[in-house]
């Protein structure tokens, strides 16, 4: 007999829908899947064999071909165990075919029996429109996010049987468990605040720097001695961003979901996500990529929210070129020989380096760096990598007299409230935040005096800045009159501050910048 049982695989951050085709004949006993499979789904028939067995499912003796349609697809994990039991047992006459009608099937199996979450659960039912879809219990949160309607969920491969043979009724998850909150509060302690901004203490430069990074947009660099605060003020940087919208939110649960990290209690990831990789990171892992599936890197994780590079200049030159792309196009296109895949990639990149190999940048007495040696400390960072940095900033260590003062400082609520409102003002405008503006249409967005538009001249002319980097001085002096609340005319004043916090390579030269 023959049994087609419809599920899916990932392929990028998107599922396709695959056909498992069960035929179950007579002939010598055996077990084999076609259809492009990878080492995990090959290996499906001892999970599966040990499963049915240990829940007291009949194995037939006999002749068995599992086909995986569209056979030109490669197919990967180990989620089509579900479908390929569910197959069998229709094809050897367990279970009524029309029980199985309408529905698809996705979950790896336990040797005893046990139905185990899988990556990607939310794509996965995204892919199986028209179908109700059976998911592993681990998994009914996130599934619930691609419509509660057409989800049904079960512990073990026993209580799916059950329920398709009428024995017994479908289980029914917690309804308060799996059902998204309605705003950041309701989301708890996920994931745990990272400190706040109050606690830094004396940067007025860096936080100014750090909010206008927020407020629009912007990618920042952080160039200091170890100590200054640079790790600190990067990690403060996530609260300052206000709560994903649904959109959003939804994007980046499908990209978490699909690299099986885990899900707040809802499902949804209402807060931007924070990504610190290690400096040893390789291309693939920080673009993605893969051999056998083609997996979001770091920059897709960090999607809708911040990555932070720790010590860039240690970073491989490899991994950090090939940032440029990406931080222009706000997605990542992987091309291998089976295909080409589109990753998210719309993050705000802040990060923090010292000015020398030493760390102390110069400063005599301190500095055990030579001029060659800082030279080529800086040419680590490409001179295109540098112009994607709207900001860039020295930040040295803080005074004395501010570290064991009365603290002043703003708290991250303050700053987060003045971040919030001024996007809502790039809103008006047509996008999302400042950074993101029309390279066309500036003009008319941001317009400028007189004044200001006779420095930008002279910059251009004196050949310190470039068209990139007029676009983007532009953008930051908006952002920046829109945080003094300023007009929608923007003045000398701003444009010369965004000028001065333009990203320039001697600021990584330390006391010769």
């Amino acid at each position: 007999m023959l049994a087609t049982i419809p599920s899916a695989v990932l392929i990028g951050v998107d599922g396709r829908q695959v056909s498992v085709e069960v035929h179950v004949s007579n002939g010598l006993p055996g077990f084999t899947v076609v259809g492009l499979p990878d080492a995990a789904v090959r290996e499906s028939r001892d999970r599966v064999r040990a499963a049915l067995l240990s829940s007291g499912l009949p194995w037939p003796l006999r002749r068995v071909t599992v086909n995986l349609a569209p056979s030109g697809v490669r197919k990967g994990g180990a989620g089509v165990d579900l479908p390929i039991a569910i197959g069998l047992l229709v094809a050897s006459g367990t279970i009524d075919p029309a029980a199985a009608t309408g529905l698809a099937f996705c979950g790896e199996l336990g040797l005893d029996g046990a139905l185990r979450a899988v990556p990607g659960a939310v794509v996965i039912v995204e892919a199986l429109r028209g179908h109700t879809v059976v998911v592993p219990l681990a998994n009914v949160n996130e599934a619930y996010l691609a419509g509660a309607d057409r989800v049904r969920a079960a512990a073990t491969l026993r209580q799916v049987v059950d329920a398709l043979q009428g024995r017994r009724p479908w289980p029914t998850p917690d309804p308060t468990a799996s059902a998204p909150p309605e705003d950041d509060a309701a989301q708890g302690p996920w994931p745990p605040r990272r400190g706040d901004l109050s606690d830094v203490r004396g940067q007025r430069l860096a936080r100014r720097a750090l909010e206008a990074a927020a407020t629009g947009g912007h990618h920042v660099l952080l160039v200091g001695p170890p100590g200054s605060g640079k790790t600190m003020l990067a990690s403060r940087l996530p609260d300052l961003l206000p709560p994903l919208d649904h959109d959003d939110a939804f994007e980046v649960s499908r990209i978490h979901s699909v690299a099986g990290l885990p899900l707040p209690p809802g499902g949804l990831v209402r807060r931007p996500p924070f990504r610190a990789p290690h400096h040893g990171a390789s291309p693939v892992s920080m673009i993605g990529g893969g051999t056998s599936l083609m997996r979001p890197g770091e920059i897709s994780l960090a999607h809708g929210g911040v990555l932070f590079l720790d010590e860039m200049g240690e970073f491989p030159v490899p991994v950090l070129d090939a940032l440029r792309q990406p931080l222009e196009d706000g997605q990542v296109r992987v091309v291998r020989a089976r295909g080409t895949v589109t990753f998210p990639a719309r993050m705000l990149l802040v990060a923090a380096m010292n000015p020398c190999p030493c760390g102390e940048g110069g400063a005599p007495g301190a500095c055990r760096c030579t001029p060659a040696a800082r030279q080529r400390y800086a040419r680590r960072i490409s001179a295109p990598l540098l112009d994607r940095f709207d900001l860039a900033i020295r930040v040295d260590r803080p005074a004395v007299e501010a570290l064991v003062g009365e603290g002043t400082e703003e708290s991250t609520m303050t700053v987060a409230g003045r971040v919030a409102a001024n996007r809502l003002r790039a809103r008006t405008r047509g996008v999302r935040v400042n950074a993101e503006l029309p390279g066309a249409a500036l003009g008319e967005l941001v317009p400028v005096t007189g004044q200001a538009e006779a420095l930008l001249e002279r910059r251009l002319r004196d050949g310190s800045l470039n068209a990139r980097g007029l676009h983007r001085v532009r953008r930051v002096a908006r952002t920046l009159a829109d945080i003094d609340g300023v007009g929608e005319v923007v003045g000398e004043g701003h444009v010369a501050e965004a000028l001065l916090l333009r990203c320039r390579r001697d600021i990584l030269l330390g006391a010769d910048r």
